[in-house]
């Protein structure tokens, strides 16, 4: 934990990643800046993949999932994967309106088209779309964890942001090394924001993030651990699954704050900034949070 000479704040950090994962349960790509919107960082799973009832699939079902890797590019986002031809996804262009169910919750989108979904469905195996979210629709996180705050999302999980530090993914780290096993990389965790300068799980015990940006001050304020379900135990370059990352977090992140689940990031909300750039090197300022 750094604390400056003088400072107001509890803990002073940095910014070291950002990462936008535009395509639910697809592979990120790590930016070096990124507009902060109402829903999380500029197109942050606003792209989901369903079945042929409009449900929802992700690496929990489909772990190749994983090695769908997006890239943007002028005004397409262009997907690769093995053994298949690179498809080009319009940033501008979308076809008809869809219902779609992300959870519980059936929300509008647009379908990006056939050939969209003949790449999905020949790459993974099963008759699939490619969505996209229909920003008139408002799908707004928990009140029971954002209280007062209106915190709409995309086809994230549940909230906006995800936070994470260094600190903590280098504890798990020599937690698998200690235990024979090899070490892992942020991307398994899915966090959009990730800070240096700060201790082991202090993500869980900040209050508001305020963020300097050169468009004015950015808060972030974390509202809820990040429960973890199987999908940290796949192997983003290779798809595979291994027990190991579960096993390894099962023996010190219980959170009793989530029933027991095993913790690994905090969700947060938007509480200022929106159209600002948030960049890596940023400065984040915080207090801790005492409930």
């Amino acid at each position: 934990m750094v604390q400056e000479v003088g400072s107001d704040w509890d803990v002073s950090a940095q910014i070291s990643q950002l990462w936008v994962y535009p395509i639910k349960s697809c592979a990120g790509i790590r930016v070096k800046e990124a507009l902060l919107i109402e829903t999380g960082l500029e197109f942050d799973r606003a792209w989901m993949v369903v079945d042929e009832a409009g449900h929802f699939v992700t690496q929990r079902e489909i772990p190749r999932m994983a090695l769908v890797q997006p890239q943007f590019k002028l005004f397409d986002m262009v997907l690769r994967a093995p053994g298949m031809l690179s498809l080009h996804i319009s940033l501008q262009n979308v076809e008809q309106s869809v219902r779609v169910r992300v959870w519980d919750d059936e929300v509008a989108a647009f379908d990006m088209g056939d050939t969209a979904a003949q790449w999905f469905s020949d790459f993974l195996g099963r008759k699939l779309r490619l969505v996209r979210f229909d920003p008139d629709q408002k799908r707004l996180s928990s009140k029971k964890w954002t209280l007062e705050v209106d915190a709409p999302n995309q086809f994230a999980d549940g909230f906006p942001v995800l936070v994470l530090s260094e600190a903590s993914l280098a504890g798990l780290n020599e937690r698998l090394v200690a235990a024979g096993k090899p070490a892992v990389g942020i991307e398994r965790f899915r966090a959009n924001v990730v800070l240096s300068g700060v201790d082991a799980h202090d993500e869980d015990r900040l209050d508001t993030l305020h963020i300097d940006t050169a468009d004015g001050e950015v808060q972030l304020k974390g509202v809820k651990p990040c429960p973890r379900c199987p999908i940290p135990n796949i192997d983003p370059a290779t798809a595979t699954v291994s027990p190991d990352v579960g096993d390894a977090l099962q023996a010190y992140r219980s959170n009793p704050v989530v029933n027991g689940a095993l913790s690994f990031g905090m969700n947060a909300v938007v509480l200022h900034g929106v159209e600002h750039a948030l960049r890596e090197g940023q400065r984040v300022q915080a207090n801790f949070r005492f409930d």
